[in-house]
């Protein structure tokens, strides 16, 4: 069963990069939906990608308060940008 901690070759243990817990947290669906799995593997199945889920959330939240930390106007006023993939360009500004 795969694992949100990654442990290093000198014992200690390092965070689950993004990406490979978005693509860990796939497969997970991906055979949760194509196979016929006995109850228990469902179950825990699910429960890695819960725990994955809100590892990914934890991380898109972070990268975002940095987004807006970085977004600082000239004046020092916060640029708040609504984020939607398929709209370039969403922009209010916040005071």
């Amino acid at each position: 069963m795969p694992k949100t901690v990654q442990t290093s070759e000198a014992g200690g243990t390092k965070p689950l990069p993004f990406e490979e817990a978005i693509q860990k947290l796939e497969t997970i669906v991906d055979s949760m939906e194509s196979e016929e799995l006995p109850l228990e593997v469902l179950l825990q199945r699910f429960e890695e990608g819960t725990r994955l889920l809100r590892l990914c959330q934890e991380r898109l939240s972070e990268a975002e308060l940095k987004v807006q930390r970085l977004e600082k106007d000239l004046a020092g006023d916060t640029v708040s940008r609504s984020f939607d993939p398929g709209v370039a360009g969403t922009d209010t500004e916040t005071a």
